[in-house]
């Protein structure tokens, strides 16, 4: 037993020591890293069994899997602890640790993290960046491995201590630009100006064939109580072939003239899952259909290019659903019924109505008549008072303007008779006052030349040769003696 014990445990040195490194550099970052000196492990004994051998094998053993497995943990736990840099992708969280992978151009390595690690990473970066997918990361930390048992998958992971967010990575960078680029040719806007119908007939779906999209599309749908037709179009959704698949899809539902809508639906990913969503070629299909497209890609806080050129981005498939039937036919129906059992009412109440009405004509058209004369007889009353009225109302008013006139005419006549006289004599004696034979009896004379022109200077009676001379009773010539 002790011999077999030692040759266990030599093998097992032999096998879990590091290869040597013919051409390592000795200014290697990686100080002690995977060629690191070997740590001594020593197992506990497996007892050998000559028809459990492989016949014509030298290699030592055989030995059990979790002691095995157990060494393995304890070597790769050996090597030197290191910082790596990658984009990180699918990134999800468990209940004690979070996952995700690091990648760059040429590999790919598994990471995890403890929860409480992440939360101070978190805390650490406070108001700046925090992780997300598609970020270029840079982690601490070293090789890890989970041995597993019988009920459960072992595992390898890069178990990290520390992270710091390095920028934007290649993919994300290489999404906007694509993104940009799109939006300057005007692919993003095509789609959102096709008319959409409020109740589609037949709704084209792109989805996986067994993912529970599909389920969830049709439960919205029945949600809705909308009674059309679904073509399917299934095609993969996750995978660097998916993409033309899809576009296929798209293709071929919109060849159907009966096809109002499309939706394309998957359920939640991460960065990586989704990337099929982001190529060129389905976003420059999906840009120049002719039927609008709805996508349902992720979760509310995914984002593919997909959604920025389809018509309608929706959050999940139930969601998508009820933007492809933008009316709730069920409530719809329930309202159209409730309206028409009004209607029905309504008319109902109305032919009563009107059948009272003409019943009560029918039976006493004369009562009808009778109070239609009633009526003529009550209005004829009221226009002859009006007239009688109106007539006595013109009389009293042509009877004052009578009397008014007879006040002005006599007002008149006697300012005929007795003023006007008076006036008259007063003007009289105001015209003799200024009469120029008044004057002359008074003792006045008249100087006037030849011609009857009056004198009324002593330079122009100089001037004169003859004058006369008129008197109250006479005139008399005369001449100017000296000049």
């Amino acid at each position: 037993m002790r011999r077999a014990g030692d040759r266990c445990a030599a093998a097992w040195t032999s096998i879990l020591a590091p290869p040597t490194a013919p051409n390592a550099d000795p200014e290697s970052p990686i100080t002690g890293g995977p060629y690191a000196e070997p740590v001594a492990i020593t197992p506990t004994p497996v007892h050998e069994r000559s028809d459990a051998r492989i016949p014509g094998s030298n290699l030592p053993g055989p030995y059990g899997v979790g002691e095995y497995a157990c060494a393995l943990r304890a070597r790769l736990r050996a090597f030197a602890h290191v910082q790596l840099v990658g984009e990180l992708v699918n990134l999800r969280t468990s209940r004690a640790r979070v996952y995700f992978e690091l990648r760059d151009a040429t590999g790919a390595i598994p990471c995890a993290v403890w929860l409480t690690d992440w939360q101070s990473i978190l805390a650490r970066a406070g108001g700046g960046k925090a992780p997300i997918e598609g970020m270029q990361v840079v982690v601490a930390g070293g090789c890890d491995f989970y041995p597993g048992s019988a009920t459960s998958s072992p595992g390898f992971s890069f178990s990290v201590s520390d992270l710091r967010v390095a920028g934007e990575g290649d993919l994300l960078a290489r999404i906007e630009r694509l993104r940009k680029q799109l939006d300057a040719e005007g692919l993003l806007a095509p789609q959102k100006l096709l008319p959409r119908p409020l109740l589609p007939h037949t709704i084209g779906v792109v989805t996986g064939e067994t993912g529970k999209a599909r389920d969830d599309i049709v439960a919205g749908l029945a949600r809705r109580g909308w009674a059309g037709t679904i073509v399917w179009g299934f095609a993969p959704v996750q995978d660097r072939h998916a993409a033309p698949l899809i576009a296929r899809a798209l293709t071929d539902l919109a060849a159907v003239g009966d096809v109002d809508v499309a939706i394309v639906a998957r359920g939640g990913g991460s960065l990586a899952d989704l990337l099929c969503f982001c190529e060129e070629s389905l976003c420059r299909t999906v840009a120049l259909l002719a039927v609008p497209v709805i996508a349902s890609v992720g979760h509310h806080t995914d984002r593919t290019l997909l959604d920025d050129v389809a018509a309608v981005s929706c959050s999940t498939p139930t969601h998508a659903a009820e933007a492809a039937v933008g009316l709730d036919c069920a409530r719809a129906r329930a309202e159209l019924i409730a309206s028409a059992r009004r209607m029905r009412e309504q008319g109902r109440r109305a032919v009563l109505s009107r059948a009272r009405t003409l019943t009560t004509l029918t039976r006493a058209p004369s009562a009808h008549v009778e109070r239609q004369r009633a009526g003529l007889h009550q209005r004829l009353r009221e226009v002859r008072a009006s007239w009688r009225r109106r007539v006595q109302s013109e009389r009293e008013t042509a009877s004052r303007c009578a009397i008014a006139l007879e006040r002005r005419s006599s007002s008149t006549v006697r300012d005929c008779r007795t003023r006007r006289p008076q006036e008259l004599q007063r003007l009289a004696l105001a015209l003799t006052g200024h009469d120029p034979q008044r004057t002359l009896e008074r003792g006045y004379a008249l100087v006037a030349c030849t011609g009857g022109e009056p004198i009324v200077t002593a330079a122009t009676a100089r001037t004169a040769v003859d004058v006369r001379l008129r008197f109250a009773d006479d005139t008399v010539p005369a001449k100017i003696a000296g000049r």
